[in-house]
């Protein structure tokens, strides 16, 4: 009768607990889903998104196409570095500056280091002054040097902007600047501003920072003097020094025309965990940075990159990989390198993992990539991810843990005997 009533007592406390953990992570839900409830964000459009995995914590209209205005020159940033990679162009090669470009210079309302006719600048400088200063006019030379010109640049644009996924976007200058207000150098087009939607400023910013982290080192630049006196601001007022400095922010790209609005890309780090923000049609120049911390406060505040496996450790369930004319006919596998995961505060997310190996065939080398590992999270979907691939590519490289020497022709002909001997009578022993 006691050991009855002990057993009852006992299941009914593991009840309650068991009660009580569930009420506990609904409760930590719910408090995650009002809090990105409230934070009501006056734009037109936004996203966060954690950019190792492309994990999107938050978004709101994220796939309109809007203006963009100077959010454009990330993808000029973009092609600039890209044609440094590829040898076409150098950091130190001098410039002259072109009709077009003294043109910009000239403009009202319109930002720039006001380039003059006779000068030279370095591709360097140039760079730096679109990247922390906006100017248009280092911009549309150092589209003319890429492509010969202007319109040549923009077809590059939208043609990387196809290659990156960015269905949402459409460009038709290289600046931001609305295309019928360039004077003689207008474009013929019924479309007047470069369109890009939160989620493609976003696909492009992380596309940025991932191929050409350096441009980080220019972004957050908080003020430069591209002539001798005459020190200008850079117009993301969040990096250090500026007048709304947040900690960790170190770009990316701010913009502003009348159809736009007030625009900015951001991201920032912390704890190791970087996010990309992005708002769209702001009603003015603080309350896009006003906004963007609202976005970077929610997502620092709940969520968090987790290490779910270490670097060089195998795979519970796949800790070896076959091998064809290897002297082994198994190679053991680890982890590349450490596999993270975005995960909310306060939950315990779990995880299924999928290991899949290429054809290997001997000789492997230790350390050679042989397959991937990727861990897919209980109740995630593809629009949980910036793109679709994100969701498949949620994983890390596996390496071969030793080497594998490619084995002699005597030692594959007996194994090729054993073999069939082996199926034989396997298949003798089925009948």
């Amino acid at each position: 009768m006691k050991r009855t009533t002990c057993t009852k007592r006992l299941t009914s406390l593991f009840l309650s607990v068991a009660v009580f953990v569930t009420a506990m992570g609904s409760m930590a839900a719910k408090v995650d889903a009002e809090s990105a409830a409230k934070l009501q964000l006056e734009v037109k459009s936004s996203i966060l998104v954690e950019a190792s995995t492309g994990r999107v914590l938050y978004s709101s209209n994220p796939d309109t196409p809007l203006a963009s205005a100077s959010m454009t020159k990330m993808m000029t940033e973009y092609l600039v570095n890209e044609a440094v990679k590829q040898k076409k162009i150098k950091w130190d090669e001098k410039v002259p500056v072109s009709e077009y470009a003294f043109y910009i210079a000239k403009m009202a309302d319109s930002s720039g280091v006001y380039l003059n006719q006779g000068e030279s600048h370095t591709v360097r400088e140039l760079y730096k002054a679109m990247a922390v200063v906006s100017a248009n006019d280092a911009t549309v030379l150092l589209a003319e040097k890429i492509a010969g010109s202007e319109a040549n640049f923009v077809a590059m644009m939208n043609t990387k902007a196809k290659e990156f996924g960015m269905n949402n976007s459409s460009f038709v200058t290289s600046t931001g600047l609305p295309a019928d207000e360039l004077g003689p150098y207008s474009v013929q087009s019924e479309q007047k501003e470069n369109l890009m939607s939160a989620r493609d400023s976003a696909i492009l910013a992380r596309a940025l920072i991932h191929d050409f982290p350096e441009a980080l080192e220019v972004s957050k630049i908080p003020r430069l003097e591209f002539r001798k006196g005459a020190e200008k601001p850079n117009y993301n007022w969040m990096l250090p020094g500026l007048i709304q400095y947040y900690p960790g922010v170190d770009g990316l790209k701010t913009g502003h025309t009348n159809a736009a609005g007030y625009c900015f890309t951001g991201t920032a780090t912390r704890d190791g965990m970087r996010l990309i923000s992005v708002v769209m049609g702001a009603t003015s120049e603080p309350k896009r940075f006003g906004e963007t911390k609202k976005l970077l406060d929610y997502g620092f505040s709940n969520y968090k990159l987790t290490k779910q496996l270490d670097k060089n450790v195998p795979v519970k369930g796949f800790e070896t990989a076959p091998v064809k004319n290897g002297v082994e006919v198994t190679v053991p596998v680890v982890t590349g390198s450490e596999v993270n995961m975005i995960t909310k505060t306060g939950t315990d997310a779990k995880y299924t993992p999928t290991v899949t190996f290429q054809e290997l065939t001997a000789p492997i080398q230790q350390g050679q990539v042989v397959g991937k590992i990727v861990l897919k999270e209980e109740g995630m979907k593809e629009s949980d991810y910036l793109q679709p691939e994100d969701a498949a590519k949620a994983g890390v490289d596996i390496v071969a843990g030793q080497a594998v020497e490619e084995a002699s022709w005597i030692r594959l002909f007996f194994r090729s005997i054993i073999e069939f001997f082996s199926n034989l009578f396997s298949s003798g022993t089925g009948n």
